[in-house]
């Protein structure tokens, strides 16, 4: 399983697990779909199957997954849709050196940390040294389903790091 509710005060978390940066992305994306509706439909009450896509930069790994979060829940409340089946394609900092694959690139869980700093943050500012994630997920209406609100995501206990078998990912969510 790449993702796992955990009960947490108050709130719910997810551990979530892939075998690159975007696969546990992705999971913890659809640990956050889980974290709403337990049954997640194969389509909207319709027969739709939409997807959307949207883009997310950040200065940090840890800052993109928290972005990507926040945007997926913006999305929810604008789109008035359940984002699931999620799928995320992940680029370095163009500033990474330059032997590694460039930055268009899918990370894998290779090594990719040659110009960050401890907690994964890029030197410098600029767009360059910015981490940008491509995303879609298909939208399933609110109104086919029954969701419990996940009001946001937070820093608290959030945790993204590479393993032996490749990520893991901690994350937990305000409802």
């Amino acid at each position: 399983m790449p993702f796992e509710l955990r009960d947490h005060t108050a709130d719910v978390a997810v551990a979530a697990t892939g075998d690159d940066l975007a696969g546990v992305f992705a999971a913890v994306a659809d640990g956050l779909a889980a974290a709403m509706c337990e049954e997640i439909p194969d389509s909207d009450g319709d027969g739709n199957i939409e997807r959307f896509s949207l883009s997310v930069a950040a200065e940090s790994r840890e800052a993109l997954l928290y972005d990507y979060l926040a945007e997926l829940i913006y999305e929810r409340d604008v789109r008035i849709v359940l984002p699931v089946d999620n799928e995320a394609t992940i680029r370095r900092p163009t500033t990474v050196d330059q032997s590694e694959p460039a930055a268009s690139e899918r990370i894998e869980a290779g090594p990719i940390e040659s110009e960050s700093t401890d907690d994964g943050s890029t030197n410098g500012g600029s767009a360059a040294d910015r981490w940008l994630l491509d995303a879609s997920a298909r939208g399933v209406a609110l109104s086919s389903i029954d969701a419990r609100e996940v009001k946001a995501v937070t820093y608290s206990e959030m945790a993204l790091e590479r393993t032996p078998d490749g990520w893991h990912a901690y994350v937990v969510f305000d409802v």
